[in-house]
């Protein structure tokens, strides 16, 4: 184990769900399962196999000798061709029909396809936990106001629920996105070698209907609506782009996020979730480095800069097919898969522990405040009767004194002071704090909190059985 290299997506970070599901077994199994449908499907349209041999082929899916294999593997240079001799020697009977008719991408493909599906389902369940779990932080935290930054400089108030809105919102497209994938997922079906069908067509004797017929009744056997309409050799790899366009999404989401939480750690408002015995530098002791959101930064580059592999996979496939797609697919796909896996983990981890520390909040936002306040003072001051020129001027004037004894001299803000003290305002301190009490600052923010849990409360109540699953990884988080 530690003589040889180990992906660290595998030993650090994906979930033993995801990593099963691009396990060695999980694929061969499937090859094993496809030429069962091939074999029970072909059966059905009248080719000569018996419930015999279909029975033996059964019996055997996940019975899978590696050594054999791999033996086999060594000496003829082909991966589908050692499973086809190594299944066969598991079902001699059934060794003379397995794979009949078939090129190799009709395993290759069409468990990528399933494989590919079975991980979208599992990333889906993530998204909706990460979702619900943002649903409940902004809820908690719809009313406690916040400073907004632009530019990360101070700009207006908002609420923290209204931020894990702006968070969640993005994952929401990425779920809308996933399902339209999802939605839109077919097999390769079962074409031969040019995707024409012709070995299928000689099968069965030149019967068109037949051949059309096999590939709905393998797409029906594996859990699909139908075959692409067309295909060379192979499905076309736009498919695996559309896929990892996805999980690109995600990644680029939960960047965001793990960016935002980041910022506002070293402003400490909030804490990422922190163990008692967790160390959090080797030399500083008494530092609390925000590492899970880090850890999704890092993941989540991956992923976004992973997306380039299949775009360039799809648009060199020379004609019918090239096989320089095999070596890059075989890692760019499960891996993106894995990353994303682990990215979600640590951001439904962060959420839902994180530590907010409202007097750090409400610190920082009365900070900037009294620069938000003056325009609500100077229209109260024009309503008394004051001239706004004059006004404006002044509070000018005393914005730019308050600010530069905060930047220079390290002063607190005395800007509402300022403006209290001179005459030409004829406000006391008193009039000035009813005045902002009064104000809006933070606008429709709550309301639009509200506005948007409603609509995710129906996404969550839709999906309420998968949500009350607990197959969310710790793994390292």
């Amino acid at each position: 184990m530690h003589e040889i290299y180990e992906n660290p997506l595998c030993r650090r970070y994906a979930s033993k769900e995801m990593q099963e599901i691009f396990s060695d077994n999980r694929k061969f199994s499937t090859w094993r399962k496809l030429w069962i449908a091939l074999a029970e499907s072909e059966k059905e349209l009248g080719l000569p196999i018996t419930d015999e041999q279909i029975a033996e082929m059964k019996e055997h899916i996940d019975t899978i000798d590696y050594e054999v294999a791999d033996a086999r593997e060594k000496e003829i240079r082909h991966d589908v061709m050692a499973h086809i001799f190594a299944y066969g020697k598991d079902c001699p009977n059934a060794k003379p029909i397995i794979h009949l008719g078939a090129t190799s991408c009709y395993v290759g493909d069409n468990t990528d396809i399933i494989l590919q599906k079975e991980a979208l389902l599992r990333i889906r369940y993530l998204l909706l936990k990460a979702i619900a779990a943002f649903a409940a932080f902004g809820e908690k935290e719809k009313s406690e106001l916040t400073l907004a930054y632009t530019h990360f400089q101070a700009a207006q108030p908002t609420t923290l629920g209204k931020r894990a809105c702006l968070w969640m919102q993005d994952f929401l497209m990425d779920l809308e996105h996933l399902d339209f994938v999802l939605g839109n997922l077919k097999l390769l079906g079962c074409r031969g070698t040019t995707g024409t069908g012709a070995s299928f067509l000689s099968l069965f004797d030149g019967d068109a209907g037949k051949v059309a017929e096999l590939e709905k009744k393998i797409a029906e056997k594996m859990g699909f609506s139908a075959a692409y309409a067309v295909s060379g050799q192979t499905y076309t790899r736009k498919v695996d782009y559309f896929t990892l366009s996805v999980l690109s999404g995600i990644a680029q989401s939960a960047m965001k996020f793990s960016g935002d939480i980041r910022l506002l750690s070293h402003l400490k408002e909030v804490d990422e979730p922190f163990e008692s015995g967790q160390v959090g530098s080797s030399a500083m002791a008494y530092k609390r480095n925000p590492m899970r959101s880090e850890r999704i930064t890092s993941l989540s580059r991956y992923v976004i800069t992973d997306a380039l592999n299949p775009a360039f996979t799809a648009g060199v496939q020379w004609l019918e097919r090239t096989l320089d797609d095999s070596a890059n697919r075989r890692i760019s796909l499960p891996e993106a898969f894995l990353a994303v896996d682990g990215v979600l983990t640590l951001v439904i981890n962060v959420i839902s522990g994180l530590k907010v520390y409202p007097m750090v909040i409400k610190k920082h936002l009365m900070e900037e405040l009294p620069f938000m306040a003056t325009e609500n003072i100077l229209m109260e001051c024009v309503k008394r009767g004051g001239d706004r020129q004059t006004l404006h001027e002044a509070i000018r004037t005393h914005s730019v004194a308050a600010g530069l004894a905060v930047k220079a001299e390290g002063k607190d803000n005395d800007l509402l002071d300022r403006i209290a003290n001179d005459p030409a305002f004829g406000l006391t301190r008193a009039d000035i704090d009813e005045i902002i009490e009064k104000s809006n600052f933070c606008g429709m923010a709550e309301e639009q909190t509200e506005a948007m849990l409603k609509s995710v409360n129906e996404i969550l109540k839709q999906n309420a059985e998968l949500l009350a699953k607990d197959a969310v990884a710790s793994v390292n988080v």
